[in-house]
């Protein structure tokens, strides 16, 4: 596998969980999609999109087509299938071997959970608004398992010193928050913007994280990238508007 192209989770999983998030180098896009761009809905030319994809497959030696998902930031999670077919979801899962859940990002948290028996793994698109409004909690609780018996990386995202919010963000999290102490850690997730009244600089996996804590969820890797500011490495839609996608996979051989 190419180091160009990929990134590994920093996790316990076993070794037969498969795990990349793709960088944006290697590819076959142009221009501001350049040059492994796996989305087909942001522009870029089709051909190359599946150029890309074909060449994913290829390299990760992928048993089948990733479940692609038509990301809405619900909080909605499938089981996902081999079958080709786009679902409309914002996470998967799979309960068996060579099936591959798969996530698209460009600053939204792509976040991969497996049970330690490494029998069952989901993939999920954490953008703010479907991580405040259940996305991950649905996708914890769809595991056959308690949480303590899960798993969970932080893929790359856009991080706290970039991520600016309005009091709309907060209060969405405030407002779906599951209790007093999730609350509380949510609060310690926002700083106020030195320059902007009312804005915030948000940190999303410190989101996630005390999502996952409140759940009982106590093995969290991961979290430590920008796509903001790791421009030769990761797309960013806030950094470019116009850009290509990040695919996040998982799967069981």
């Amino acid at each position: 596998m190419s180091v160009d192209h990929y990134l590994k989770p920093d996790w316990s999983a076993p070794a037969h969980v498969h795990a990349v998030t793709t960088l944006r180098s290697g590819g076959h896009s142009g221009g501001p999609y350049s040059s492994f761009n796996l989305a087909a809905h942001v522009g870029d030319d089709d051909g190359a999109v599946e150029a890309n994809r074909r060449l994913l497959g290829k390299e990760l030696e992928l048993p089948v087509e990733p479940q692609w998902l038509e990301q809405i930031h619900s909080d909605r999670i499938v089981e996902a299938r081999g079958d080709g077919l786009v679902r409309t979801a914002d996470a998967s899962i799979a309960r068996e071997a060579g099936i591959v859940c798969a996530v698209l990002t460009a600053d939204c948290l792509p976040l991969l959970l497996c049970n330690r028996a490494g029998t069952q793994v989901a993939a999920v698109h954490a953008g703010w608004r479907g991580l405040a409004t259940g996305v991950v909690r649905n996708s914890v609780r769809a595991f056959d398992c308690n949480p303590d018996e899960l798993l969970a990386w932080l893929g790359p995202a856009i991080g706290p010193r970039a991520f600016e919010t309005g009091v709309d963000v907060l209060e969405m999290f405030f407002e779906h928050a599951m209790d007093s102490e999730h609350t509380e850690k949510v609060a310690g997730c926002f700083r106020p913007h030195s320059a902007k009244p009312l804005h915030f600089l948000a940190d999303i996996y410190a989101l996630a994280r005390a999502e996952l804590q409140s759940l009982g969820v106590t093995e969290i890797t991961g979290g430590d990238h920008c796509t903001f500011e790791e421009s030769d490495a990761f797309y960013s839609y806030r950094r470019d508007g116009e850009t290509g996608r990040m695919a996040t996979l998982v799967w069981l051989a």
